[in-house]
């Protein structure tokens, strides 16, 4: 469905169309602007709140800057719809994160006003400072850096550190901070209480714009006068906040804070700030959802609400007649509850995930034992590392795209120490719409290499508690749960705790000539295929490994003694994945088969409906049957020849 855009925005299909409009028309450009994200959201769906917080600051951007000549770079790209709809994808912006449409994030590849591609968080002021010393290098000296991140993002340890070396370089770098308290769930930590404080300081506040006004004006009479702004600036803001200036102690010059909806002033300081050498900070207070009642209201519900009525703020869902399945975050989220209130020994962890993971649901039961420590994947590992040498039985939930970032932590801080963390990876496998930035596609590859950790993978909801169960045992030591987004297979799936043997899989099903050998989720396809190949008269078998590592090896040589064809089949890449594990072993056994192996081939899958790209990558149901009639013969029955 086209949606139709407002008179001015129809008119702008790139910056140099938006410059033509006065400085008074930039108000209107906004709410416009800010309609259309509106109409296209809410019957195509996507990200919402974010992208209408910044529609100002977007405007203002382009406005002020020679973008792309000037280089923007959007922090995460929750909040660059407007900039999309700016520069040149307006008419395709209906196509956002639908499969073979334009991304839901920043892409190089797609734009050249996407100056760096942004799908995890924080990355901005280091890519900014880098293209910033590239300029320097080339004696661009007139060119702008612009760097917009939000409060959340700020709490990563990448951010402080692109920040502190910005500090050192004086290149000609502009941080934008979109400060809204809130990242998917509300922001938490010192660094939310300290800009805080600065927003509510009301002599700061009071002074701030004839500060501003009058330094900016100072500044351009030359390099003596701007020595002594400094000096003057940083005594005033000093005297006037209670504690020193973070920013201006990393050697950035403040600015700020400033009302983040109003775009001729955002324009005019954003003007001005090109005139001053040097790295500078830019605090803007934004409202998230800021122009909806509704996401203004509950922010973090309406982050990605899916479709909408933008007139009632009804969002659509359909209701099934009967029981469904819950999401596999649901039952990892209750079940939490269910077994720390058996077990006083363990805690929750999550890095700015609490809804998306469901830990928020043992954040409401048990406040005191479920902890949300804002965007920092390392810190939650090592954090929970903390824990666990003290006794206690942490449970990290991370998304397994974002795990990728704690990497180091999870070998030298967990598995060398043989610490009992267990990490739930979400989103395992192929996540959807949001494309390759967060698809789960390597933590088997990348876990399955180091000493210590028991991997495994469930294939049902059943099998996720009884896994979460067997993980906080005594003496079980590192263990990895991953599990797919979205909903599992069994409306009826609260039953008893059982635990598991470690490294044991199952048989499902005997069968001749060909084996199926699945680990997690996708299973279910198997099981689905299998009930298809019954009725052609073919009987693959199908295995349940249950566990990438220890591998069941009794289970394995029993495959390899029986079966000439094997296929193995996971929602993860082939590189170093399941199949890999299992020819290994096939070869360390002198063993003979033919192993064709199902997965996400060497390449990055771009953004689609999980059931596409499963197609794509060619281990969905039919992609099964397919492969197995390669290999099996059909059994002639009485009632089929009959």
């Amino acid at each position: 469905m086209q949606v139709k855009a407002g008179p001015l925005l129809s008119k702008i299909n790139y910056p140099a169309d938006l410059k033509q409009f006065s400085e008074a028309d930039l108000e209107q450009i906004s709410q416009e602007l800010r309609q259309y994200i509106i109409d296209v959201v809410s019957v195509n769906g996507g990200h919402f709140a974010a992208s209408l917080g910044v529609v100002e600051l977007t405007v203002a951007l382009h406005y002020a800057l020679n973008t792309p000549y000037d280089k923007l770079v959007w922090d995460v790209g929750h909040q660059a719809y407007g900039h999309k709809i700016l520069t040149g994808r307006r008419a395709s912006f209906h196509t956002n994160r639908i499969y073979k449409g334009i991304s839901g994030f920043p892409k190089i590849s797609e734009s050249e006003y996407d100056t760096f591609g942004v799908g995890h968080s924080s990355t901005s002021i280091s890519a900014a400072l880098g293209m910033a010393v590239a300029s320097q290098i080339k004696g661009e000296t007139d060119r702008q850096h612009v760097a917009i991140i939000g409060d959340g993002a700020m709490t990563a340890g990448l951010a402080f550190e692109g920040l502190n070396h910005a500090g050192i370089e004086n290149s000609n770098v502009l941080v934008i901070l979109n400060d809204n308290c809130m990242s998917i769930d509300p922001n938490v930590g010192a660094l939310k209480e300290y800009l805080t404080s600065i927003t509510t300081s009301k002599s700061y506040n009071r002074f701030r714009d004839d500060i501003s006004h009058v330094l900016t004006g100072l500044s351009k009479l030359g390099p003596n006068a701007h020595k002594y702004v400094k000096k003057i600036e940083k005594s005033i803001k000093g005297t006037l906040l209670k504690q020193s200036n973070l920013f201006e102690a990393l050697n950035f010059r403040y600015f700020g804070p400033v009302d983040g909806h109003d775009v001729k002033r955002l324009a005019a300081i954003i003007k001005d700030l090109k005139d001053i050498p040097g790295p500078k900070l830019l605090h803007c207070i934004t409202v998230k959802g800021k122009g909806f009642a509704l996401a203004e209201k509950d922010q973090t519900k309406w982050h990605a609400p899916g479709l909408f009525d933008k007139i009632t703020g009804e969002i659509k869902k359909s209701i099934p007649d009967k029981p469904q399945p819950p999401k596999y975050q649901d039952v990892f989220g209750h079940t939490m509850v269910e077994l720390a209130e058996a077990n006083n020994k363990i805690v929750g962890i999550t890095p700015a995930m609490p809804s998306g993971s469901s830990l928020n649901i043992m954040m409401k039961a048990m406040p005191t034992r479920a902890f949300d420590v804002g965007i920092a994947e390392q810190h939650a590992v090592t954090f929970s590392a903390g824990l666990a040498a003290q006794g206690l039985v942490p449970f990290c939930n991370i998304y397994s795209s974002f795990m990728q970032r704690a990497y180091d932590q999870v070998i030298h801080d967990v598995a060398i120490q043989k610490l009992n963390v267990v990490f739930c990876l979400d989103r395992a496998g192929l996540a959807g719409a949001d494309g390759a930035t967060h698809h789960g596609a390597y933590d088997i590859s990348y876990m399955r290499c180091i000493p210590n950790l028991v991997v495994s993978s469930p294939m049902n909801e059943e099998e996720l508690r009884n896994l979460m169960y067997t993980a906080q045992l005594e003496n079980v030591g590192p263990f990895v749960i991953r599990y797919p987004r979205g909903n599992g297979v069994m409306p009826d799936w609260k039953r008893p705790f059982k635990a598991l043997e470690i490294g044991k899989g199952r048989k499902i099903c005997d069968g001749e000539e060909v084996a199926l050998l699945t680990i997690g989720h996708v299973g279910n396809f198997a099981v689905e295929a299998r009930n298809e190949l019954n009725s052609e008269g073919i009987y693959p078998a199908h295995y349940d490994l249950r566990f990438v590592k220890p591998l069941d090896q009794e289970l394995l040589h029993e495959v390899f003694s029986t079966y000439k064809h094997i296929i193995t089949i996971e929602d993860g890449a082939l590189q170093g994945g399941v199949g890999s594990a299992v020819l290994e072993f096939m070869a360390d056994h002198n063993y003979s088969a033919n192993v064709v192996r199902l997965g996400i081939p060497d390449l990055f899958i771009e953004h689609g409906e999980q059931a596409e790209l499963w197609a794509e990558c060619g281990y969905d149901k039919d992609s099964i049957i397919a492969t197995v009639r390669k290999f099996a013969v059909k059994r002639v029955t009485d009632s089929m020849t009959g």
